[in-house]
């Protein structure tokens, strides 16, 4: 099996994500996968009806692989990428996750659109609007809430507001400085200050779970943003919620993180390029591995004629 993963930053450096490329890299060379890494910038794109088995890179035609990993920088909202994912699937290699999938997910109110639609249970969601009703934000939301920009990743980006004072202060600034900006407001989880669950699924499958605990004093609870992670065992309510946001979503590869209440789970948000240091870490999930497993299962269901044996079976 030969795998491409579509990532846009140095592996040999610190780069957001550049540890898991590093993972996969080695993971794949123990386990007889090819996996090959190019960057979004390789690829030049002809849409033709005569050549429909190679992808021009680096200015020479490429024969295609078996699957495509698009593991963008979290900060990469191109539409240049997206079109390199589409060309794929347009051309019949298998993917995870689709262009679909990723430009639905990194949208965040139109994915707790589509949850609220499948009767997920998320926090409450407003899109900002401008000038702001702050009246109608504390009747709907209540204060403190959580503001969060539309597009923004590993934590950044996200506040949380204790009054209605505060709140009008940053609107004001906010409008002044960056009247374009999109923005989120969603009512705070009390319960869950300073402490979330992130569980990965792949295909459909919970394969591992934390418990991911802020510093003291901080309210998010990223592992990018020095929190630390523990062990959780995903009891059967959170793995199912877990499982029903992939699927809602359509993430084939879905970070999914929980956020604790009163009576069980809500959903804060879904990523479909999880970063897996801390997870692997808390849960000794070898991620890179279940994620290769998965889609070679995907190639075996998909044309027995691509069959490939691993680990001597």
């Amino acid at each position: 099996m030969e795998v491409w993963i579509l990532y846009g930053d140095d592996i040999d450096s610190t780069a957001d994500l550049a540890f898991e490329m590093r993972r996969f890299l080695a993971e794949g060379e123990k386990m007889g996968v090819t996996v090959k890494a190019f960057k979004p910038n390789q690829f030049d794109l002809l849409v033709t009806e005569t050549n429909r088995d190679q992808i021009i890179i680096d200015g020479q035609w490429t024969d295609l692989p078996d699957f495509i990993f698009p593991y963008f920088n979290h900060s990469d909202h191109s539409y240049f990428s997206l079109a390199i994912v589409r060309q794929f699937e347009r051309m019949g290699v298998a993917v995870f996750n689709n262009a679909d999938t990723l430009e639905r997910v990194r949208d965040k109110l139109h994915a707790h659109q589509v949850l609220a639609e499948s009767k997920i249970p998320t926090p409450d969601t407003m899109l900002a609007k401008f000038p702001i009703n702050v009246e109608l934000v504390e009747a709907t939301l209540g204060f403190p809430l959580i503001v969060k920009t539309l597009h923004g990743a590993l934590g950044s980006g996200v506040f949380l507001i204790e009054n209605t004072k505060s709140f009008d202060d940053l609107m004001t600034l906010v409008h002044e400085t960056q009247p374009n900006i999109l923005m989120i407001f969603q009512k705070f989880i009390a319960h869950s200050k300073g402490r979330d669950l992130r569980v990965l699924v792949v295909e459909g499958k919970v394969i591992a779970g934390m418990q991911r605990i802020a510093k003291p004093g901080d309210f998010k609870a990223n592992y990018s943003q020095g929190a630390k992670v523990e062990a959780f065992k995903v009891d059967k309510k959170a793995a199912n919620l877990a499982i029903k946001t992939a699927k809602a979503l359509d993430i084939q590869v879905a970070g999914v993180d929980l956020l604790f209440t009163e009576t069980g789970y809500s959903i804060c948000e879904a990523n479909t390029f999880p970063g897996f240091k801390g997870l692997e870490q808390a849960s000794g999930v070898n991620v890179p591995e279940e994620i290769f497993k998965a889609m070679q299962n995907h190639l075996d269901a998909k044309s027995p004629r691509l069959v490939k044996k691993l680990f001597g079976a």
